[in-house]
C-alpha cells in the first residue's frame, strides 16, 4: 500500500516573517531548526517501519523541506521525494492552517493512499480494504470543536446545511482513503473552508475543523464506511501496534533528558531493525 509523509515548511517561514525561498534555508534554520532531533529519529522509524510491513512511502513536500532533508542526508528512508507542494499555500493563512500542506498533498496523490503523520509509527502489517480508516475518533469538546457560529468567514461562504455537525471528528495522524471521488470531495470542502476563513488567532479550532471534523461529516454525508485504528477512550493505554508522539513532543522540547532518552531508544531500534540505515544516526546527531 502506497503511503505518504507530508512536510511543508511554509508555516515555519511564516512564523519568522520570511519567504520560503529554499536557497536561504541553510542560514535560516541555523537560528532554530524546523525539525527537532527527536522528530528526525521518529520520522526515520515511521518511514522505515512502514516500508518493512506495508509497502512504499513517499515524502511529499515543498522545495525548502526537500532541500532540508537532503542537507541532513536522510532522503533514502523514503522511496521517493516529490516536490509537489507550493512555496505559498494558495491564499491560505499558513499560521492558522499549518497542516494545509497535507490536504494539498492528498489532492495531488491518487487513491488508494495512506497519509501518515511523521510522528506516527505503524509496527505491524495492516489489512486495508475499501473502507476509510483514521487513527481514532475525537469527542466534540466545545473548546476544540466549537459550534460553527463561532467561525468568522468571508462573505459568500455557506456552511453545508446537509452535513451532520454532531458527527465525531476523525483524527488524521493516520488516514487511509481508498476512493478518489470521496478524497476530492473531502479535500475540496477543506480547502474551500481554509480559503474562506477570516484571519483569526484561534488557530487550533479552525485547523481541526478543516482537517478532522470535515472528514467525518463528508464521510457521513456520502455514506462512506469508516473504521479507526484506535479506540478514542483508550488512547493513553500502552499500545504495541502504533506509536504517536502527539503531546510527548512538547515534553521533550521542555526536558532535555527526556529527549536524550527517547533519541537513544530510537537509535537502538534503528540499529537493530534497520542496520542498513544505521548511518542516519550520525547524520541526525550532527544536526
Amino acid at each position: 500500500m502506497k503511503a505518504i509523509h507530508v512536510n511543508s515548511f511554509v508555516p515555519f517561514f511564516a512564523k519568522k516573517g520570511l519567504k520560503p525561498t529554499g536557497t536561504e534555508l541553510k542560514n535560516i534554520v541555523s537560528g532554530g531548526s524546523p525539525v527537532d532531533k527527536f522528530e528526525l529519529y521518529n520520522i526515520v522509524l515511521s518511514a522505515l517501519t512502514w516500508r518493512k510491513y506495508n509497502g512504499e512511502i513517499d515524502l511529499v513536500c515543498d522545495k525548502a523541506s526537500a532541500l532540508y532533508y537532503e542537507e541532513v542526508g536522510i532522503t533514502a528512508i523514503w522511496n521517493n521525494v516529490r516536490q509537489a507542494l507550493p512555496d505559498e499555500v494558495e491564499g491560505i493563512n499558513p499560521l492558522m492552517f499549518w497542516a494545509a500542506g497535507k490536504l494539498l498533498a492528498l489532492r495531488e496523490t491518487p487513491s488508494p493512499v495512506v497519509m501518515l503523520d511523521m510522528d506516527f509509527i505503524v509496527w505491524k502489517r495492516l489489512e486495508l480494504k475499501n473502507t476509510i480508516v483514521a487513527a481514532h475518533r475525537e469527542n466534540l469538546s466545545p473548546r476544540i470543536y466549537p459550534d460553527i457560529s463561532r467561525f468568522k468567514m468571508k462573505k459568500g461562504y455557506i456552511f453545508n446545511k446537509d452535513f451532520n455537525y454532531s458527527a465525531l471528528p476523525l483524527n488524521t495522524a493516520f488516514l487511509y482513503l481508498p476512493d478518489e471521488d470521496f478524497k476530492q470531495f473531502y479535500v475540496g470542502n477543506s480547502l474551500d473552508f481554509m480559503k474562506s476563513a477570516i484571519d483569526n488567532p484561534d488557530f487550533l479550532c479552525y485547523m481541526v475543523y478543516a482537517e478532522q471534523r470535515l472528514l467525518s461529516m463528508c464521510a457521513e454525508h456520502l455514506n462512506a464506511r469508516v473504521e479507526t485504528l484506535l479506540d478514542k477512550d483508550r488512547l493513553f493505554f500502552p499500545q504495541d501496534d502504533f506509536t504517536h508522539l502527539w503531546g510527548a513532543k512538547q515534553v521533550m522540547r521542555d526536558n532535555k533528558k527526556e529527549e536524550e532518552t527517547f533519541c537513544a531508544r530510537c537509535a537502538k531500534r534503528i540499529r537493530k531493525d534497520f542496520p542498513d540505515f544505521a548511518y542516519v544516526i550520525d547524520l541526525i546527531e550532527k544536526t
